[in-house]
Order: C-alpha cells, then structure tokens, then sequence
C-alpha cells in the first residue's frame, strides 16, 4: 500500500513551536519520517516557509527529500483559487489560504492539514470550497487539523 499524499500548508511547520500544537505537528512530520505520508508542500508553502524563522524552515529540511513532493502553481490551480475568491469562500486578504487548497485540489492529494482553524480548517469553508470544486469538476477536498490524522 501507497503512502496517503498529505498536503500541509505553512501553519502545520509552525506548528511544531507553539505550545498548543507542537505534539500533534511533530507525531505528524514523524508519519512523513517513516513513510506513512508523504508530504505534499507547494511552492505557496514554500514562499512561505522561506519568510519564516530557521526554525520552522529546519522542519521541512529536516525531512528526507523522498518522503516530500512538490508541486507548483499554475493556470489551473490560479483559476480554481480565484473560482474560491468569487464564490466567497474566503475573501481576497485570503489569497494564500484560498491558493493552498486550490493547489491541493488540482494535485489530487488524499489529505490537507492545517491549523488554520479560521480560513481552511472550518466547516463552513471546508463546504465552500467542496462546493466550488464540485461545480468545477474536482472531487470534493478532505480537510483536517493535524491532530485528526495522526
């Protein structure tokens, strides 16, 4: 059996310093360690990683490369981004969130984990942006807190 493909966004790195959600982070990267997921990072998470403290850059550098798959943004996952923004899943000070699950969508990855309780890890924009998926031809998106996967 494959590993499930788990794409975490910036929050979930950051995770592993604050002290409410560092243990649920840090059992999370060690399933990306001994290959029960492997770990989907865009280069969103990576423009954002890259503006964060060594630290919480040190987390993804600490991961073996073949455990972590990158993946870009292009047209396809701009458009579905956008498609959020105009559905008001979230608003336009959300870009990034909204460009997270777009790139995870478009990637077709099993999982997303965040601890971004207010603009992705919420019910009511977990349903918008299945909504938004499902008109346009993707498959619904399964969001979690890394707590609920490990």
């Amino acid at each position: 059996m494959s590993a499930m493909r788990v794409y975490a966004d910036t929050s979930v790195f950051g995770g592993c310093f604050d002290d409410e959600f560092s243990e649920p982070s840090l059992r999370f990267f060690e399933k990306v360690r001994s290959s029960l997921f492997r770990l989907v990072v865009s280069d969103t998470t990576l423009v954002e990683i890259g503006a964060a403290p060594q630290r919480v850059r040190g987390v993804l550098l600490s991961l073996p490369a073949r455990e972590v798959e990158r993946v870009g943004v292009d047209k396809t996952a701009m458009r579905l981004r956008d498609a959020y923004l105009e559905a008001g899943v979230v608003g336009p000070a959300s870009v990034r969130d909204a460009e997270h699950i777009a790139v995870a969508t478009i990637a077709d990855v099993d999982l997303v984990v965040s601890w971004n309780f207010k603009h992705i890890v919420h019910y009511d924009k977990i349903a918008g942006y299945q909504g938004v998926n499902l008109i346009n031809g993707y498959r619904p998106i399964r969001i979690y807190s890394p707590l609920e996967v490990i």
